[in-house]
C-alpha cells in the first residue's frame, strides 16, 4: 500500500479541466463524451492518417502470440479493436471505456459490419476491471494508458486479468528525442494541434490536455519499469516515426 502512494505521489497528475473538482477519472469520461462525435475524424485528420499505420504495426507484432480472446483498454470507439479482429481472427474481443460517448460510436460501427458475435465493448473502468483472472491471451492499450488516474493500479488489473505466458501491447505516444522531429512534433503538439482539435471538437480543453498528458506520462525505460514493477517480465520497447509513438510489449511469467 505504501508502494502504491508514492508512485501515485510521484507522478505528475494532468487533467483536462483546471477548474473542475472532479477526479482525473471523471474529467477523462467527460472529456470524451465531448468529443466523441468528432473522435475518429479527428484522430485521423490531426494525425495526417499515421494512426492507421502505428496499429496496424501493433497488431502484426501480436500476430506472433496468435492471441485467441483480447482485452482492449481504453477502446474508445473501437479501432484497435477492428483492426485485430480482421487481422488476428480472434474467438473474441471485448472493449472496455470508462466513455458512454465514446462506446455509442463503436457499438454503432459493431451493427454496421454485424460483429455483434466476435466484438463486445462494455463501459468499465480500467482499474476495477470486471473479468475474472487469468481471463485473457493478450491485453492491449491504444493511447490509453496516460489517461489513467493510478497508472499502477491499471497496470496491476490488466496483469491479473491477463493468463500466464499472456502480453500486454501497448500503443502510446512518447516524446521525440533527435532534430528536427523533437522540434517539429513539439510545435505542432503544442500550437498546432491544440488550435485544431479545439475548433473541430468544440471542447477547449482535450486537445490542450493531450500534448500535457504526453509530457507527463512516464514513457521508455521508466514506463518499462512500471511493467517490470507489476511483474510483468520480457519487456520490450519500439520507438515509431522517429520517436513520436512507442510500442511496448511485455509478459506475465
Amino acid at each position: 500500500m505504501f508502494l502504491d502512494f508514492v508512485v501515485l505521489i510521484m507522478q505528475k497528475i494532468v487533467k483536462p479541466y483546471d477548474n473542475s473538482q472532479l477526479s482525473k477519472k471523471k474529467q477523462v469520461e467527460k472529456m470524451f463524451d465531448n468529443i466523441s462525435s468528432n473522435y475518429d475524424f479527428l484522430n485521423h485528420f490531426l494525425s495526417f492518417g499515421i494512426d492507421h499505420i502505428w496499429r496496424r504495426k501493433t497488431i502484426r507484432l501480436m500476430q506472433a502470440k496468435n492471441p485467441k480472446v483480447i482485452l482492449d483498454v481504453a477502446t474508445g470507439t473501437g479501432d484497435l479493436a477492428f483492426a485485430a479482429y480482421k487481422k488476428l481472427n480472434p474467438d473474441k474481443i471485448i472493449g472496455l471505456d470508462l466513455s458512454n460517448g465514446m462506446l455509442e460510436v463503436g457499438r454503432n460501427k459493431i451493427k454496421k459490419k454485424k460483429l455483434e458475435d466476435k466484438l463486445e465493448i462494455v463501459q468499465g473502468d480500467s482499474e476495477k476491471l470486471p473479468f475474472e483472472d487469468n481471463f485473457f491471451d493478450s491485453v492491449m492499450v491504444s493511447f490509453g494508458v496516460r489517461n489513467f488516474e493510478n497508472l499502477n493500479m491499471g497496470l496491476k488489473e490488466i496483469f491479473r486479468v491477463l493468463k500466464p505466458s499472456g502480453n500486454i501491447f501497448v500503443l502510446e505516444f512518447s516524446k521525440p528525442k533527435k532534430f528536427p522531429i523533437k522540434q517539429l512534433f513539439g510545435f505542432y503538439s503544442k500550437a498546432i494541434l491544440p488550435i485544431l482539435g479545439s475548433f473541430i471538437s468544440k471542447d477547449k480543453s482535450a486537445y490542450h490536455y493531450l500534448p500535457a498528458s504526453v509530457d507527463a506520462f512516464p514513457e521508455g525505460k521508466n514506463f518499462i519499469n512500471e511493467l517490470e514493477e507489476v511483474g510483468f517480465s520480457n519487456s520490450t520497447l519500439k520507438t515509431l516515426t522517429g520517436g513520436i509513438s512507442s510500442i511496448y510489449i511485455a509478459e506475465k511469467p
